[in-house]
């Protein structure tokens, strides 16, 4: 329910759920917001909602734990997003960590005003390896197999990791593809953000203008004000005139919707734990084109389901888009395979691996 949620707290929800369903009593201590109710039950899971959602929320993460109304743990999830929760240093029962990604280059491309953005982009990728000495006999759950090799290399044994793809979320209401835009159309779905590669994204499209006019660029997603008044001038300085729309964020039946109408989805993120927009578009039929870093390629079959291209060339993701779309069999042979692809990924299969992972625990 936080306006700020994204594809971690979509896995979370799907894994509490299941939990709950298979006999065990859930709380998930999380951030507070405005117009939130500070404690509620969705789906049998127990909502507990205090502090900001910056450091605040780990400090009265531990108040709570010790001092808050609730029944004695057996397990605690202790849940990475850019920081922890420092569980090790206080919790005595059995621990799981919970990572979707470490930040990494992340942190330099925070949303935070000047000069104070300089904060975490510095001392995030000093700090950030050093929390893992906490947690170096804990035992983790992620993602992808990206996720484990990072953990890995900032010193977590490697029989301590287990990954666990996650699944998507189809609308009960939609029953498969729909007939593609008469106009070739490249979306970005996704947080309209500095990380998530809107900015590439503008780029790459400008190229693709330059070369066949006869493209269309959709953008749906959260964006700040800053971002808005950006696009709008950027949309201007790049002369996409009446070849882009901003659709403002969408429900799950639209975003699956405008993700089957479009010919490719574009994700130039920085760094991603698994990418979870991508397998949604393999889904309907629509392949990516995306930069080759974390996340990213493990959610796409570079040459099968879409192009991965080296991070930072948006010239290299708008040559792939045209190349891609000019030939009709290349497509529909790419289109055919992301279907097949997406049938891999089920949240029934991964709440049953966390399950088992979790009582083995």
């Amino acid at each position: 329910m936080h306006p700020n949620f994204g594809g971690a707290e979509i896995s979370t929800h799907e894994h509490a759920k299941a939990w709950v369903k298979a006999g065990h009593s859930v709380y998930w201590f999380s951030a507070f917001f405005k117009g939130c109710k500070k404690k509620e039950k969705i789906d049998g899971v127990n909502l507990v909602r205090t502090g900001w959602q910056f450091f605040d929320v780990q400090i009265k993460a531990l108040f709570w734990y010790f001092f808050g109304k609730h029944p004695k743990f057996n397990l605690v999830v202790d849940q990475f997003h850019g920081l922890p929760f420092f569980t090790p240093l206080y919790v005595g029962v059995k621990k799981l960590a919970f990572i979707h990604e470490v930040a990494k280059e992340v942190w330099r491309l925070n949303p935070w005003p000047r000069p104070f953005n300089l904060i975490p982009a510095v001392l995030g990728p000093i700090l950030e390896p050093l929390i893992f000495v906490f947690y170096k006999s804990v035992p983790f759950m992620t993602v992808s197999e990206s996720t484990r090799k990072d953990l890995i290399s900032w010193g977590i044994p490697n029989a301590n990791v287990t990954v666990i793809q996650n699944g998507i979320n189809p609308p009960k209401v939609f029953n498969g593809s729909r007939p593609k835009e008469k106009r070739n159309t490249l979306i970005y779905l996704g947080a309209i953000s500095k990380d998530k590669g809107i900015e590439d994204a503008f780029l790459a499209f400008s190229e693709i203008l330059k070369i066949d006019k006869n493209w269309q660029f959709w953008v749906a997603g959260k964006a700040s004000e800053d971002y808005l008044k950006w696009m709008e001038r950027a949309s201007k300085d790049l002369d996409f005139g009446n070849n882009f729309k901003y659709w403002g964020f969408v429900g799950e039946e639209k975003k699956f919707e405008l993700l089957a109408r479009a010919q490719l989805l574009i994700n130039p993120s920085a760094h991603e734990g698994w990418g979870l927009v991508n397998i949604e578009a393999s889904f309907v039929g629509t392949p990516v084109v995306g930069y080759d870093v974390h996340g990213v390629r493990d959610s796409v079959k570079d040459g099968e389901t879409g192009f991965l291209c080296p991070r930072g060339e948006y010239r290299s993701l708008a040559q792939n888009s045209l190349k891609l779309v000019a030939d009709s069999r290349q497509y529909e042979r790419f289109r055919i395979n992301c279907i097949n692809w997406s049938k891999k990924f089920s949240w029934q299969k991964a709440t049953h691996e966390s399950l088992q992972l979790i009582e083995s625990i």
